[in-house]
Parts: structure tokens; C-alpha cells; sequence
């Protein structure tokens, strides 16, 4: 009776739950993965955010999304600095009313700000986001913004290319307002966001240079992403495909957090 109740046990553990529903499949999965850390200023902050708010009630993202095989994608919002936050569910996007409905999600999320800048920490954070989805992706996109390099945890290009091996695809919005960096800034961080962050397949990344060109490029962005567009059919003035090889210091965030500490 022992041996039978005990084969019965490892069966059911090798069947699974057989009421589990399979994944419902989609054209994309694509994490928003936002910059809130100190060195973003509040206003800066809430013009990003009513970026994106604004960009799922564009008709021409709408269009995107049904225009594609399934018509359906997948979309999670997470805030990040030193550490990462999950602000809105996975969420099921195929038209307008959804898309209105995870926009007007997003909006009343409160503000928050969260200290230091680790790109790596967010992206280890966000791979383990794909693994909870009930969704199946054609395409996974972590699309992160950020207004400086690295300056804890492991060194970005490690956490890099530890997600662009599980076929993930990462997009870049580096955020470049300052005319005088601070001391978590860098004057190239266009530069830093292609040989350090990026990467996968088609990987891209659009800059922003003013705070009135945010909801701009964050439409232009998504539209790209969500309808797989070849990035170099586009204008080389909106994007720049991710480039290595250069000889560039993707360790100078943690440099500048060293100087920092040791004053």
C-alpha cells in the first residue's frame, strides 16, 4: 500500500497540475524597466511617467499591437535604482481598452524614488519576471531607462549578458539631461548604454536630451519595439544599434562610486 501510494505521488509530481492553464501566447512580452533613483529629479520623474501614460493611448501604439500576428502583447512596469520594484502586474494589452486600462493603472501610481543605480540588480530582477508570466512571448524586450552608469552590484555587462543568453533583448532609453553632470552622471552616457547595457537581437536605443522630448521618444520607442521594426531602416537621429567591441569603461560608474566613498 506504501509502494503504490508512493508511485502515485511521482506520477503526479512528474504530470504537473494538470488544471494549470498553458501560457497564453503573445507577439511580445516587454518589461518597462524605469529609472526613479535620486539623481532623477521629481519633475523629471513625473514627466517620464506621464510619458508612458500617454503613449498607450496613442492610436498609432494601439495600432501596433493589433497589427501584429496575434494582436495581443504583454506589459509590466518596474521602477528601479539600487533595487527593483514590480509597479503594475504582468498585464494583457490587445486594443484600446486595455490599453487604457493599464495606462490609467500606471497613473495613479504614486512617485517613488529609490537610492543608487544598479542596472544589473534591475535586469537580474526583470529576467525572473519572465519566469512568473503567464504569458508566452514571440519576443522578450526589457526596455530601461537611466540617467547614469552602474554603481552597484555586479558590473552591467555581466548582468548583460547574462539576459541576453536566455534570448532576451535589451533596449536602452538613456536619459541625458543634465549640462553639467553630477557625480552620478556621465557625459557620454549614450555611449555607456551601447557598449554596456544593451544587447540581443535587434537591441536599440533612443536618447533623450530634453525633458520635452520624453513622450516623443518613448512613443517612437515602443512602436519600434512592439511592432519589431528593423532598426536600420530608421533615422540614425532617433536610434543607435548596439555596437561592441569599442574600447569604452563600463566599470566607470563603480569609479566613480569608489572616488566618491573614499573622499
Amino acid at each position: 500500500m506504501k509502494l503504490r501510494s508512493a508511485l502515485i505521488g511521482c506520477i503526479c509530481l512528474l504530470g504537473g497540475d494538470a488544471s494549470a492553464e498553458p501560457p497564453l501566447r503573445v507577439d511580445l512580452e516587454l518589461v518597462l524597466a524605469v529609472d526613479v533613483s535620486y539623481s532623477m529629479e521629481l519633475d523629471e520623474q513625473q514627466v517620464q511617467r506621464q510619458g508612458y501614460v500617454a503613449a498607450f493611448l496613442e492610436p498609432d501604439l494601439i495600432q501596433a499591437i493589433e497589427n501584429g500576428p496575434l494582436g495581443r502583447i504583454a506589459v509590466t512596469y518596474v521602477e528601479w535604482g539600487g533595487a527593483a520594484v514590480q509597479v503594475t502586474p504582468w498585464t494583457l494589452i490587445d486594443g484600446r481598452a486595455t490599453a487604457a486600462e493599464f495606462a490609467e493603472a500606471l497613473r495613479q501610481q504614486p512617485i517613488r524614488r529609490i537610492a543608487f543605480t544598479s542596472i544589473s540588480n534591475t535586469l537580474a530582477f526583470t529576467r525572473r519576471l519572465f519566469d512568473v508570466s503567464s504569458f508566452q512571448g514571440s519576443r522578450r524586450v526589457i526596455d530601461i531607462s537611466g540617467d547614469g552608469p552602474n554603481n552597484s552590484g555586479v558590473p552591467a555587462p555581466v548582468a548583460r549578458n547574462s539576459t541576453v543568453a536566455r534570448g532576451i533583448v535589451i533596449d536602452g532609453l538613456p536619459i541625458m539631461l543634465k549640462s553639467h553632470p553630477d557625480t552620478a552622471s556621465i557625459p557620454d552616457l549614450d555611449a555607456y548604454y551601447r557598449e554596456c547595457v544593451i544587447g540581443g537581437d535587434g537591441a536599440f536605443l533612443v536618447k533623450v536630451s530634453d525633458t520635452g522630448e520624453f513622450a516623443r521618444a518613448i512613443l517612437r520607442k515602443l512602436i519600434i519595439e512592439i511592432s519589431g521594426q528593423e532598426v536600420s531602416r530608421l533615422s540614425p537621429a532617433m536610434v543607435r544599434r548596439a555596437e561592441y567591441g569599442q574600447d569604452y569603461n563600463c566599470f566607470i560608474g563603480e569609479e566613480m562610486q569608489e572616488r566618491m566613498i573614499g573622499r
